[in-house]
């Protein structure tokens, strides 16, 4: 009976402490989970600001003393609630063609949302890692937890051709004065501050004290500065309009409806009509392959459209393109300019394709359709352009995904004046998908310090100034036009100048601040402590 006795006292608690840790891991998991859904709300169309501390907190909280796997995969969780809640409108695009690809749509969704996830498990590894082999105080480790988060987000804008979507900066788009660092930094920057402000008061909940207070205070001295560095921006340099006047064109054409041949017509009518409703224009804009065929092909059509646009005048419009080749025939997406007289003056080919969209990548190993329809792949335009147009301001295109890119769609040799987004959202229906995307152009154009022109088929289509502001907008599902001002252009921020080398720079400089902070308060203490002794 004594062995058993001794034996009980040994064995129980050990099982119980393994099953309270699994409990408690487990528990770090949910938390993590419901933290990354959170973040959706944080960004358009809900923008709920105060969400924005909750969820980073809780995932910095939630890391402390875990090893490096178990952070790994608290953050996986973490991303899994984000992108899972986050992208889940990417499954409307599979029920476009339902009885093709229907099935596919949650597994896609579940299979994409799990391997972003490994990025915001990567950041939550990276953190957890240093911050237990070393000592650090509560700022540092705010700024470690920012730091592996930005880096780990900067990789997924790059990695594999990248998708920077929903980056934790967009949570302040929203919001005039607190986007506008943007300008300075960029949208990868103004991550690196949200999330370190963000955490900040995880990190008070977890001090006491006077330390409770002093990160207390901090992160409100973070948000005030923000606020000021960004309503100093606005009240800057206020520019005069352009004198372009600009008639966007949002036809509202169905996914489904718009490919099929005997809807060409009545499609090709539909833009025509908006396009000559009562009002004087020098740009008309379409959005991304509004002109279901090949236009510069069709001289019937190029004849009709010359004869409604007024003398002047140009058209911006998404076609698709095909051009022989020695390989066989390769198929661009483009936006092609025509004028009043007729014939094409110009274009230019997207260069970052949506994969599975618009490609197949590794097309020889994976047995995969795309998902839209077509004779064939696209082909990769050379890169970033800036056209020339008469009597229009020099002008950047970024057709649909490729405005999601900070520093990828201004040529930096030539700057343009504008930036014109044609974009086909009519695949994401009435999902928080073209918010989304929406808020990704914002950001751009805070970055450059250009006007952003948007004009989607099925909405959101919208003229956005050099400060990110919404001048007008079309909303998804209405059909109509926006006759509106050319908004001017900024000078160059730092940023357009610079791009992710300021993001570089601000690091390395809150760093060393931190570092020296850290290094004063440490010769503090140990000054009193001599002191003390002596006396």
């Amino acid at each position: 009976m004594d062995q058993r006795a001794a034996f009980d006292q040994v064995v129980k608690p050990e099982i119980l402490n393994r099953i309270a840790l699994r409990h408690r891991f487990l528990s770090r998991m949910t938390l993590g989970f419901v933290a990354g859904a959170l973040t959706v709300l944080t960004f358009p169309p809900f923008s709920l600001l105060l969400l924005v501390p909750i969820a980073y907190s809780a995932l910095f909280v939630g890391l402390r003393d875990l090893s490096f796997g178990r952070a790994f995969l608290v953050g996986w969780a973490f991303g899994l609630g984000q992108f899972g809640f986050g992208i889940s409108w990417i499954a409307e695009s599979f029920y476009v063609e339902a009885e093709r690809f229907g099935t596919m749509a949650i597994p896609a969704v579940a299979g994409l949302s799990a391997g972003l996830a490994i990025f915001p498990a990567i950041a939550a590894a990276l953190f957890a890692e240093i911050a237990r082999r070393g000592a650090m105080g509560s700022l540092l480790a705010c700024l470690l937890f920012a730091t592996s988060w930005t880096a780990a987000e900067w990789l997924r804008g790059h990695v594999l051709t990248g998708f920077p979507w929903n980056l934790a900066s967009y949570a302040m788009v929203d919001y005039a004065a607190f986007r506008q660092p943007a300008a300075w930094v960029g949208s990868y920057g103004l991550s690196f501050l949200t999330v370190f402000v963000a955490v900040l008061p995880g990190a008070a909940a977890m001090a006491s004290g006077r330390q409770r207070l002093t990160i207390s205070l901090m992160a409100l001295a973070g948000i005030a500065t923000m606020w000021a560095v960004g309503t100093l921006r606005l009240q800057s340099d206020a520019q005069q309009p352009s004198g372009v006047d600009l008639r966007i064109v949002q036809g509202n054409i169905p996914q489904e409806e718009k490919w099929a041949p005997e809807n060409r017509e009545a499609t090709f009518a539909r833009y025509l009509e908006l396009s000559t409703r009562r009002g004087d224009f020098d740009v008309l804009l379409w959005p991304e392959t509004a002109f279901p065929g090949f236009l510069d092909e069709d001289t019937e059509a190029q004849t009709r459209i010359a004869a409604a646009l007024p003398e002047g005048s140009v058209l911006l419009t998404g076609v698709p393109d095909r051009v022989p080749s020695e390989d066989g025939t390769r198929y661009f997406n483009t936006v092609q300019a025509f004028g009043a007289t007729g014939g094409i003056l110009t274009g230019y080919a997207k260069h970052h394709l949506v994969p599975f969209g618009e490609y197949v990548p590794f097309r020889g190993w994976l047995p995969i359709e795309r998902l839209t329809a077509g004779l064939g792949d696209f082909t990769p335009g050379p890169g970033p352009r800036t056209l020339a147009l008469p009597g229009v301001p020099l002008v950047a295109v970024a057709i649909c995904y490729e405005i999601i890119f900070p520093s990828h769609v201004v040529d930096d040799l030539f700057r343009p004046d504008w930036i014109f987004n044609a974009t086909n959202d009519a695949w994401f229906g009435t999902s928080i998908g073209p918010e989304q995307h929406l808020a990704s152009a914002r950001m751009r154009a805070i970055e450059e310090g250009l006007p952003v022109i948007r004009a989607a088929n099925t909405g959101i289509s919208a003229v956005i100034d050099a400060s990110g502001e919404i001048v007008a907008r079309l909303d998804t599902g209405e059909t109509g036009i926006i006759d509106a001002s050319l908004p001017s252009a900024r000078p160059p921020t730092l940023y357009a100048s610079f791009g992710d080398w300021m993001l570089l720079a601000l690091i390395l400089a809150s760093w060393s601040w931190a570092m020296a902070a850290n290094a004063t308060a440490h010769y503090r203490r140990m000054r009193r402590t001599v002191m003390q002794r002596c006396g």
